[in-house]
């Protein structure tokens, strides 16, 4: 890029000039037309005939020390068309060119704009390779195959009509107040607009995402999808649209179309031929227009079985014992969006019996469970926590979750509910095992009450998975394995926990199920381990990284962990002592599953702490 930029430093006119291939008089001329019509002079000595294209492309790729392509004889794929915007390529004269591994190959007419290659670089989440193109051609090229928006919003709607039918997707009315006759004379008005949204919430679920993201920009609209952790965007819808995009949006969630000053939360229920999909609608006010986010709630992809998550054996063995206690409290912590309320449904499941009653206090209520009492908490009318729990325990319960501990009040009647013969199922927002537990005497409860109480905390991550069908084995370079805290003669012995882990693991996988592992043993350097990652093909998006995978921190109450709580020790201390007695830091529930060839070096250092 150094060259590229140096060279840039001299300007086109001159270097052909010092070549030889145009004259003073034709530069004039073509920087005249510049002024002109704003065009560029390559471009424009092109046009007059000055000079062959193919001429000034070789002279550019010899100053710019990088390969020059003739797009004349290049045939370019659509889909890697799409991963750079029409209006980038319009403005800035770049075409992605084809895809090989992580990185993408772009043409450009100034390969000495870094600023481009950064956006480029950010928007596609590829390494950006730079080849000199013509612009006379490139500029042609571009509008070839970038379409217009609207010419691209028809031949989506062209899509939706051989798509399921409208009856296929239709709208499940909640027990709510009946709609007015504007608000429905509104949401049937424009059939584009139901057509769209309708083919956005279907195409979502099939890909397989979390999350939809519509957001309003100045000039456009982008439509985002949020798969395996990661967004992506997935259409941009023409401007002019916006209003009515929104307002169906709030008509199909029962909102209040007319207020567009504050936030509003609200429901979606569909159902799309069998299935019945839930979206959780949120809308925010900003600068130029509300930002609509759906959080897609798929029963048919709730998976309630942990051991397919990837928990270790011994940490769900601890996990289960404590879930079967009749008393004390389990606590799951992690950041949002880390899978906390499916492992505490996964833990419920096991215990859910006829003879057992099992009351919950969600914000929202993501997944109905057959044979659970789910309450909503709504605290704009005091239906808080700490108020469902105390009604609660006077409703004989046996089991109680609470989303969330988030005050004092509802830690104190989480903490005697679990001392007076429940079962308390929590989450908080801690980064690790050890911290929940300071976390909780920060609240300021009673450290011998936190101590009694505690069965277990449980604190996870999700990773994402390397895609199966690209997945190839590779080595890593010295500063991943710098941000991995590893040197070059650390050993698995040396890590503490991986000698016995990785041995146990090994001897407990079938024959042949970890053959790449085979030769390992306790003096083998960490440098020397086996490391995958996803070269990229069409199944991931290029991407290398297809579906989710958790790591989890299991911390059992051991006496001598009770011990240090009645102390009030700090959270490191706990942690030692903890990992002393078995515990998988999460770093090291990762650094296992790096080895299996799950996961990545680059997702555990970047999701984990050492």
């Amino acid at each position: 890029m150094a060259s590229a930029a140096t060279a840039g430093s001299e300007r086109i006119g001159d270097l052909l000039l010092k070549e030889g291939l145009i004259s003073r008089e034709q530069l004039q001329k073509a920087l005249d037309e510049q002024r002109q019509n704003g065009t560029r002079v390559g471009y424009n000595l092109v046009k007059l005939g000055f000079i062959q294209e193919n001429e000034l492309t070789r002279c550019l790729a010899r100053q710019f020390k990088m390969p020059a392509v003739d797009l004349s004889k290049f045939e370019v794929d659509p889909k890697i068309v799409k991963l750079v915007p029409a209006d980038l390529a319009t403005k800035h004269l770049v075409l992605p060119l084809k895809r090989d591994g992580r990185t993408l190959t772009v043409a450009m007419a100034d390969p000495s704009n870094l600023g481009v290659i950064e956006d480029l670089k950010f928007i596609t989440r590829y390494d950006i390779f730079p080849v000199i193109a013509g612009e006379f051609t490139l500029r042609n090229v571009i509008e070839k195959l970038y379409e217009s928006q609207d010419t691209q919003m028809s031949a989506l709607l062209d899509e939706i009509e051989g798509m399921e039918s409208e009856a296929d997707v239709e709208v499940v009315a909640e027990e709510k107040e009946e709609m007015s006759a504007a608000a429905l004379a509104a949401a049937v008005d424009d059939a584009p607009v139901v057509k769209l949204i309708n083919a956005i919430l279907t195409d979502a679920v099939k890909r397989g995402a979390s999350d939809i993201h519509f957001e309003c920009f100045e000039h456009d609209l982008r439509v985002r999808y949020r798969i395996d952790g990661a967004l992506m965007e997935v259409m941009k819808p023409p401007k002019k649209m916006q209003p009515a995009l929104i307002s169906r949006f709030k008509i199909m969630s029962a909102l209040n179309i007319a207020e567009r000053r504050v936030p509003q939360d609200g429901r979606i229920k569909l159902k799309m031929g069998k299935k019945v999909i839930d979206y959780r609608v949120s809308t925010l006010p900003t600068l130029f227009g509300e930002k609509v986010v759906l959080r897609i709630l798929d029963k048919g992809n709730l998976t309630l079985d942990l051991e397919k998550f990837g928990i270790e054996p011994r940490a769900e063995k601890e996990l289960m014992e404590a879930v079967s206690n009749p008393y004390g409290m389990v606590l799951v912590t992690g950041p949002t969006g880390s899978g906390k309320t499916t492992t505490l449904y996964s833990c419920i499941s096991k215990v859910n019996a006829v003879d057992t009653n099992i009351m919950t206090a969600e914000d929202p209520v993501e997944y109905n469970l057959h044979g659970v009492n789910q309450v909503l908490v709504r605290t704009e009318i005091g239906m808080t926590f700490a108020a469902a729990l105390k009604a609660f325990l006077r409703q004989d319960p046996n089991i109680i979750m609470v989303g969330e501990i988030r005050d004092l009040e509802t830690g104190g009647i989480a903490i005697k509910a679990a001392l007076t013969g429940h079962l308390v199922l929590s989450t908080l927002h801690t980064n690790s095992a050890a911290e929940t537990v300071t976390r909780l005497m920060d609240m300021g409860l009673e450290p011998f009450n936190v101590s009694s109480a505690l069965n277990l905390v449980l604190a996870q991550r999700l990773l994402r998975r390397i895609c199966s069908g690209c997945k190839a084995i590779y080595k890593p370079d010295p500063a991943e394995f710098e941000a991995a805290k590893f040197t070059e003669t650390m050993t698995l012995r040396d890590l503490r926990f991986a000698e016995q882990a990785v041995l146990d693991m090994i001897s407990r996988a079938p024959k042949d199920a970890l053959p790449h592992l085979q030769n390992v043993t306790a003096e083998t350097r960490i440098m020397d381990m086996p490391f995958f990652k996803g070269k990229g093909c069409d199944a991931c998006n290029g991407s290398g990284l297809k579906g989710r995978q958790g790591a989890y921190e299991v911390m059992f109450m051991t006496p001598e962990l009770r011990k240090l709580i009645l102390q009030n020790v700090g959270a490191a201390e706990i942690k030692d002592a903890a990992v002393a007695g078995g515990m998988l830091t999460l770093r090291m529930d990762g650094l296992l599953k790096v080895w299996k060839g799950i996961t990545t070096l680059e997702q555990v250092v970047r999701e984990t702490s050492a």
